[in-house]
């Protein structure tokens, strides 16, 4: 089901290669991939073998198994190898060894001798984990592909994920009349979100419809051991190790050594993923020092116990797959250790959340805890009897995560909890500010202005500078929320005097910008024009790009304010160079240059603009800031008077079809609207394509040349980290993994669409 690139990838690869060993976790579906690529390939080779090992035991006697399984008895005077390499001699052919990660070494050996004494043999294994010998190319197979989040009830969308539609046939074989509809197709795509999409567990799951409807076969993936005892009842007749999830990683789990199963099972309490450093904090300890964590990592990884996350950005994270967790889980609680270990886990979020006290305006800041959300909603929770501070502290933590995620519902009732403890009055005016800052999010300006009254209240009286600061900015926010620039102008006055003796530049400047952005909200854009000069050379220099990003926004909307238009689009470019494009950072600028156009008397472009961005707030589930969006409606309005009918009708078409990077390819002008239909009539190739910007398609080429993400920096005048974002991109478009499996893709990409 699916599997077409890695199918066009694994031909690529066997023609440079003489041994191509497939690798991934339990129940991925290599055995199968390699057969239908064995299928394919037959007519290449003279023979085509296949020997399945998953019955073999004893590695010493794997020579007489191949043997046998080929149909080659011993000769006088030849046993063993010799009888293999006989038999094979010089022919065209294909061997296929399935399942040696459990005679890895044995395997091997063999593996070497067979490949060195017959010129044309190929070999083609299926592995838990590589056989590294010399010239084995590994290739990675992933879990299917799953729907994407706004997919919703759109059944078609959902169908185009690998993972539903294997859902859906197996289902269908089960119980004959069984079809994906807008009723049970949510549920489907979030069963195969919940198991990852690995191919044994959707079949698994889908084999119980008939017994269970959808919605009980969802509930029932809820909790640990519930997950693996639905997940049983595969085929009598496919290899026992596949009767089962728990039966899958149970037979990895009893290949690992005794330091890298206490690894495994440690692992389990982050269910939110983690990088080296959490891995050393959380497993280190019980016969397992600090420098073995790091290689003991990289065997859980390399026998696909653990999977590393898309990307190239620092510092790697890796996760255990759900089925897999659920076993760890279940073995850790065996071992006695689970409460031992998520104490570890708990002092380990302790003190990355330690990491941003010196911040002034921490609620506005990449959070040092972001990625480790789901981490920071578990741990805590399973832990009776914690000091009540490190609880409240995290709590908070969590709460500014979810803030900074626009995820005010979330972050509000965190908060809301936090306000009625006293615990929470050791944290002074914080829990205060950032509640009027989720508020004002949730556009409720009346509970906004008592939080931010409340939080400069109890920071007035704690004399910290740092805190006081951060309140005052934050109830400049509820003022701003309420309409009542005046107020917020004299908060952010004050707010600058506070931070200016603090002696940092940055958080100076940014304050700057909120007053700017207050001020021209008063209609003082030429006071808030001079402030931007002094403050955005300084942002742009020090701040990450967040922070950048609303400053550039900012002193965009203020150059607009004046009529000076090209420089108001210029600012607003930058931003739409910097931000994310799937991110609601990425819808300011947009709107900015909507407003652009409108004031450049170009209409079409800009209704189209605003149509565009409309929708994608629908879809992120955003709103801006109450000016800002009256500015925006007004805008729209404006031009849909002005333009005819037809006009009207086709920016209102055109902008439908404006998604993710092309709407942002379209508002950088680098793509057309018109062009950004995907026909039915497309080749593999072009639609592959077709989701490429032109930055990204630059840095493919330059990935396939060889180059590393530092030295496709300096080729294209961007940051390393920037190179790094366009990678994920692309991995996520494209459905590859690795840097040789992106080359690859371009390089067969290149060939095709140069056929005339």
């Amino acid at each position: 089901m699916g599997r077409r690139q890695e199918l066009s990838g694994l031909r690529a690869l066997l023609r440079s290669t003489r041994l191509l060993t497939l690798t991934g976790a339990g129940g991925v579906g290599k055995t199968r991939l390699a057969l239908e690529f064995a299928r394919n390939m037959s007519s290449r080779y003279a023979r085509l073998d296949l020997v399945e090992l998953d019955a073999l035991r004893d590695g010493a006697t794997l020579t007489q198994f191949v043997a046998a399984a080929l149909g080659v008895g011993e000769r006088a005077g030849r046993t063993g190898v010799d009888v293999l390499v006989r038999a094979i001699g010089d022919a065209s052919r294909l061997l296929l060894l399935d399942n040696c990660e459990h005679l890895a070494e044995p395997c091997a050996r063999l593996v070497v001798t067979l490949l060195g004494r017959c010129p044309r043999l190929r070999i083609l294994a299926t592995s838990r984990e590589a056989l590294r010998v010399p010239g084995e190319t590994v290739f990675r197979v992933g879990e299917l592909s799953l729907p994407p989040a706004d997919a919703g009830d759109d059944v078609t969308a959902l169908l185009r994920a690998d993972a539903v539609r294997l859902f859906v046939e197996r289902a269908a074989h089960r119980s004959p009349g069984f079809t994906l509809d807008r009723t049970n197709g949510p549920l489907v795509a979030e069963i195969c979100r919940r198991l990852d999409g690995l191919t044994l567990a959707v079949e698994l799951a889908a084999g119980h419809i008939g017994a269970l409807a959808p919605g009980d076969i969802l509930a029932g993936l809820d909790g640990q051991a519930s997950q693996l005892d639905l997940l049983t009842g595969g085929s009598r007749t496919g290899p026992p190790r596949h009767s089962g999830l728990a039966t899958t990683v149970d037979w990895s789990h009893r290949l690992l050594d005794p330091a890298e199963q206490a690894v495994f099972r440690r692992l389990a309490v982050l269910g939110g993923g983690f990088d080296l450093a959490a891995a050393r904090s959380v497993c280190a300890g019980g016969g397992v020092g600090p420098r073995e964590v790091l290689p003991l990592l990289c065997a859980l990884e390399a026998k696909s116990l653990i999977v590393r996350l898309p990307g190239d950005a620092a510092p790697t994270r890796f996760r255990q797959l759900g089925v897999t967790r659920a076993y760890a889980m279940e073995r850790l609680r065996a071992s006695g250790e689970l409460g031992p270990t998520l104490r570890s886990a708990l002092g380990w979020l302790q003190e990355v959340a330690g990491r941003d006290r010196g911040d002034v305006f921490a609620d506005q800041a990449n959070s040092p805890l972001t990625a480790e959300r789901d981490n920071l909603a578990s741990v805590p929770a399973h832990i009776t009897g914690q000091d009540e501070t490190t609880r409240v502290r995290l709590a908070l933590e969590l709460a500014r995560v979810h803030y900074q995620q626009e995820r005010p519902s979330a972050a509000g009732a965190l908060l809301s909890g936090l306000l009625r403890e006293p615990g929470g009055r050791a944290l002074g005016g914080e829990v205060a500010a950032l509640a009027a800052r989720v508020a004002a999010q949730q556009a409720d300006p009346h509970r906004a202005l008592s939080l931010g009254q409340r939080a400069v209240h109890l920071e007035r009286r704690r004399h910290v500078p740092a805190g006081l600061a951060n309140a005052l900015d934050a109830r400049a926010a509820a003022w701003l929320c309420r309409g009542a620039f005046t107020e917020a102008v004299t908060d952010l006055r004050a707010c600058v005097d506070v931070v200016v003796p603090l002696g940092s530049p940055e958080d100076v400047a940014w304050c700057t910008q909120h007053l700017a952005w207050a001020l021209l909200q008063a209609g003082r854009e030429g006071e808030a024009d001079e402030l931007m000069a002094d403050c955005l050379p300084v942002l742009r220099e020090q701040a990450p790009w967040p922070r950048a990003a609303a400053a550039l926004h900012t002193a965009g909307a203020v150059r607009l304010a004046l009529g000076q238009l090209e420089s108001a689009e210029a600012l607003f470019t930058e931003v739409l160079r910097i931000a994310p494009g799937g991110s609601f950072h990425a819808l300011y600028p947009v709107e900015g240059l909507a407003l652009v156009a409108a004031e450049s008397g170009d209409m079409q472009r800009a209704l189209r603009l605003c149509e565009a961005s409309a929708q994608a707030r629908r879809l992120l589930d955003t709103e801006p800031e109450a000016p800002w969006r009256r500015r925006i409606e007004q805008a729209a309005a404006g031009a849909r008077t002005r333009l005819t009918t037809a006009a009207r009708e086709a920016a209102v078409v055109g902008a439908r079809k404006l998604r993710g990077d092309r709407l942002v390819a379209y508002a950088l002008r680098t793509g057309s609207g018109e062009q950004v239909r995907r026909g039915p009539q497309t080749t593999g190739a072009e639609d592959e394509r077709w989701r490429l910007t032109a930055r990204e398609s630059m840095v493919v080429e330059l990935v396939a040349k060889g180059l590393t993400n530092r030295q496709i920096a300096g080729e294209l005048g961007l940051s390393a980290h920037t190179v790094a974002t366009h990678l994920d991109r692309v991995r996520d478009k494209v459905g590859l993994r690795s840097r040789t499996q992106i080359a690859l893709w371009f390089g067969r990409r290149e060939a095709e669409t140069s056929v005339p």
